[in-house]
């Protein structure tokens, strides 16, 4: 019995440790500029396992978006930034700029726009994590 007390404070340690948010102090920011119809850069390189922020500039008078559903179920995103992911997709309207918070997982994911016939004319990209 005397020895069930430390096994299960061993056990809590991972826990509470897993659950602490990384530290944004210093954070590298990686600007993406959205345009018509164009990703800038349109491949991303981001280091994996290391907090970054990714800065969203719609540099059009239209809205465009940033899917990219397999990059951020596999990332780790700001809490504060979770509702503005959703399911994996960011909206901006015209001239917005928005930042997003992440700790990218190592692996190549797919980008685009799913505005209608965006993707078609070329507003497509890769975000690759290393």
């Amino acid at each position: 019995m005397r020895y069930l007390l430390p096994v299960a404070a061993a056990l809590l340690l991972p826990l509470s440790a897993s659950a602490q948010q990384p530290s944004w102090n210093g954070a590298p920011v990686v600007e993406v500029q959205l345009s018509s119809f164009d990703f800038t850069p349109s491949t991303i390189q981001l280091p994996a396992g290391k907090p970054v922020v990714l800065r969203l500039v719609n540099k059009s008078g239209g809205g465009h978006n940033f899917q990219a559903p397999q990059f951020f179920s596999a990332s780790v995103v700001r809490e504060a930034d979770r509702a503005v992911v959703g399911n994996g997709t960011i909206e901006l309207s015209g001239g917005a700029t928005t930042d997003i918070g992440v700790v990218p997982a190592a692996g190549s994911y797919r980008l685009k726009c799913t505005h209608t016939m965006h993707a078609t004319f070329g507003m497509t990209g890769r975000i690759v994590v290393e």
